[in-house]
């Protein structure tokens, strides 16, 4: 698969500035590191976004991540090994990814509750800005067709 055109953000310079200022944001946010490539990756994985997935499962592992959870994350509700704070991070990155899949509350509260349980408001909004910046990832790329292994 070839690219339909060069990346919008390095078209538009100035949008990399504002996605760089997110990405920081996010990493100050306390958030652990594992948990954010998780969110991603699964976003990712909903959204078919072949780049994306790479790059997770590329920071999934340096960031000390087994194979054995990495190649799980989609089956997360079937697989052993993930914490319960873990499993409430990949549950709300579906339900915010999936809005257009509800009907009435787009993100439940239940997930919202679980959620917030295990996660102070630092690392909360760091997981809902991974989850909203990697939806933005993924429409970019899947939009052009940015092939598995491009990295931004």
């Amino acid at each position: 698969m070839t690219t339909r055109m060069k990346n919008p953000a390095y078209v538009l310079p100035e949008a990399m500035k504002g996605i760089g200022g997110l990405i920081k944001a996010i990493e100050a946010s306390g958030l652990p590191a594992g948990v954010r490539e998780f969110a991603g990756l699964r976003v990712s994985q909903i959204n078919g976004c072949a780049a994306c997935v790479h790059g997770h499962v590329e920071e999934a592992r340096k960031s000390g991540e087994s194979d054995e959870r990495i190649h799980n994350v989609a089956a997360w509700r079937e697989a052993p090994f993930y914490s319960d704070a873990e499993r409430a991070a990949l549950a709300l990155a579906e339900t915010a990814t999936r809005l257009a899949d509800r009907t009435g509350d787009g993100v439940p509260d239940p997930v919202w509750d679980d959620a917030a349980d295990h996660f102070d408001e630092r690392q909360l909004s760091g997981l809902i800005l991974t989850i909203a910046l990697t939806n933005l990832f993924n429409r970019i790329n899947v939009t052009i067709r940015e092939p598995a292994g491009t990295r931004w």
